[in-house]
């Protein structure tokens, strides 16, 4: 079939289940050829080919709500309801959004990024059905990592209490990026294998029916036997005491095995667990055996090989490094442990985990609980590492306020992904850490202009003992500069002078430092000399070197690669006041306000204008305008 002439997905309600097959084929095909290019998330939608193809052709979208918990399996939908034509651009500067997008179709009812949301939306869209008296089915497909963080829970808990007609579809691959992790991964594990409970609680009834009744005594009777039946074949029936009617496990690649099941659930009423099994990766051998979780999302790859396309020589990833100056510090001193919301391979920890298997803890999709297990054992004197990406680390803004620096708990946060992501775009960015960070009393924020300063603070952030303390590091590798041998402290709320000059300043630090220094070398050349400072601690701030440059009553330019309202430069801002600085000229640049999307980092720094050519035209028109107040 032409993919590229599928313009909504009504069609597959005509197609033999031997269609719908080829069908599943051609769109497999597409997905590794399209993929191999632009990169993507390739194993999720791998695995969910059959299930969405069942869901579009059972259901009526957009009337009836599909909804993508993560959205990282939606690119199979968005082949359905009419873009594969706009594959070529997935991920890319201006191009197809790898996430559900409402703005580019109407059959994407739900945006997200994030994990663990689409149960409490389509709670919220199911009661608004209900008070308007429509008629419509809410489906909302959520993957068994993502049933691990605590808002999936609490939205079963209401669900179940409330008994909306819903249809949770769970697609079980056991994976979520990494290998899943939990209690809750056990109880799947068992109803993966304990058949169709539904089937021979069907059977019971039968026949009981064809008993004659007697009173109330029989029909009492056959009520316990089909509970005991339920606890006999469903080993911990999870979700039938939280209220749902539980469906399967149903062979997520057999279309008629996900018909009959799906027809079943769209007749019971109340709330439906119909618990689907997925292969993630499936009809790609290299994601198929990908175990933990190289194949979750990739750059581009070769078909014939699998091997991913990279430089051949770089320097080490700013994950890596990070996590490797941890683990180094861990064979000297047994308090360090290391704590990761379900991104051991992302965080790049493995290494740590295979030397410290006892001092890795992986606790699932939970970022909250993460930082309070964090909190709770530096009460207990041990020296956490907590790995976390920025934008996740929204999601335990209160665990880090109320529990970590509240107390002034010895935690060290591991800031990945700090700045701006590239190609997952919005929901990815990590660009809030600092505005939400720098207010919280007692924490201290930094920065690294590199690798190697990157290694001396982690040191310092281990060795720190009066409290809580945070890094940024950017996704991607380091610049390549030499790495010191021996590590070494850096003094908490010092700055760097990286380049000399008087006519003006510019504060900076982290992935801006670079542009910075290029635009000071044309100005240096334009005839203006701009002093550089790598201005590596965002909290505290060097109040000393900020008095001396203040008293120099010279224009100051801040950079950062972060929101503008609330960051570094309004810490600035608020210096130069509370100090009476009342004259100073001080100019922001950073990540204007609103949401930037996806596209390369290099188109994203151009379209918010963090560029060395903006650089030098905001320093020039401070200049002037300091020299005709003159």
């Amino acid at each position: 079939m032409d993919l590229l002439n599928i313009k909504e997905p009504s069609f597959l309600k005509d197609l033999s289940i031997k269609e719908l097959e080829a069908l599943s084929q051609d769109i497999r095909q597409f997905l590794i050829e399209k993929l191999s290019v632009t990169g993507g998330h390739i194993g999720p939608n791998l695995g969910v080919v059959e299930l969405t193809i069942a869901l579009h052709t059972c259901f009526d979208s957009p009337q009836d709500k599909i909804l993508w918990d993560v959205g990282h399996q939606s690119y199979v939908h968005k082949i359905l309801t009419g873009r594969a034509s706009e594959f070529d651009s997935l991920r890319q500067y201006k191009g197809l959004s790898g996430f559900p997008k409402m703005a580019e179709s109407v059959h994407d009812v739900w945006e997200t990024g994030h994990s663990s949301t689409s149960l409490s939306a389509a709670m919220g869209m199911a009661i608004a059905r209900d008070l308007k008296q429509e008629d419509s089915y809410v489906i909302p497909v959520i993957g068994d990592g993502a049933l691990t963080g605590g808002m999936a829970l609490e939205a079963l808990n209401h669900i179940g209490d409330e008994k909306k007609n819903m249809i949770v579809v769970l697609n079980d691959n056991e994976m979520s990026i990494a290998p899943n992790v939990g209690a809750l991964h056990g109880i799947l594990g068992r109803l993966r294998t304990a058949g169709k409970y539904q089937w021979a609680k069907d059977e019971l009834e039968y026949l009981m029916r064809k008993v004659p009744a007697v009173g109330g005594k029989l029909a009492d009777t056959a009520e316990r036997i089909k509970d005991s039946l339920k606890y006999l074949l469903v080993s911990g029936v999870f979700f039938e005491e939280m209220g749902f009617t539980y469906l399967g496990p149903v062979d997520g690649h057999d279309y008629e095995d996900l018909f009959e099941q799906i027809s079943y659930a769209k007749k019971t009423e109340g709330p439906i667990l119909l618990h689907v099994l997925t292969k993630k990766g499936k009809g790609y051998k290299p994601a198929e055996t990908d175990r933990i979780g190289n194949w979750h999302g990739t750059g581009p790859y070769k078909i014939d090989t699998g091997d991913f396309i990279k430089p051949v020589e770089s320097p080490p990833a700013w994950s890596k490094l990070v996590s490797e100056t941890v683990r180094k510090l861990a064979r000297e001193d047994k308090r360090i442990v290391a704590i990761t919301p379900a991104m051991p391979v992302g965080s790049k920890l493995e290494g740590f985990a295979s030397e410290f298997p006892d001092r890795m803890f992986d606790v699932g999709i939970a970022e909250q609980h993460a930082a309070t297990v964090a909190a709770g054992l530096a009460t207990q004197k041990m020296k956490p590492y907590l790995a976390i990406y920025s934008t996740f680390l929204q999601r335990a803004y209160d665990q880090v306020l109320h529990d970590i620096c509240r107390q002034k708990l010895n935690v060290f946060i591991g800031i990945d992904r700090a700045g701006l992501v590239g190609a997952d775009g919005e929901t990815h960015h990590g660009i809030y850490d600092i505005s939400f960070l720098r207010h919280l009393p007692n924490m201290v924020l930094m920065m690294p202009k590199d690798e190697n300063e990157g290694q001396h603070m982690v040191y310092t952030a281990l060795k720190y003992d009066e409290g809580p303390i945070s890094m940024r590091f950017p996704r991607g590798n380091g610049i390549g500069v030499p790495l010191d041998e021996t590590l070494k402290e850096i003094q908490i709320g010092t700055w760097e002078v990286l380049k000399e000059g008087h006519d003006a300043v510019i504060l900076t630090f982290g992935t801006t430092i670079p542009m910075a220094m290029k635009a000071a070398a044309v100005l240096e050349k334009q005839g203006s000399s701009v002093k550089v400072i790598n201005a590596r601690f965002i909290k505290p701030l060097d109040t000393k070197m900020l008095h001396s440059l203040l008293q120099l009553n010279i224009p100051i330019l801040t950079i950062e690669e972060a929101a503008v309202q609330g960051g570094f430069g309004s810490a600035v801002l608020e210096f130069a006041h509370e100090e009476g600085y009342h004259h100073a000229e001080i100019s922001r640049m950073g990540i204007p306000d609103y949401f930037v999307e996806h596209g390369s980092v290099k188109e994203l720094y151009v379209e918010i204008g963090l560029t060395p050519e903006e650089i030098v035209k905001q320093i020039d028109s401070m200049v002037i305008k300091k020299q005709k107040r003159a």
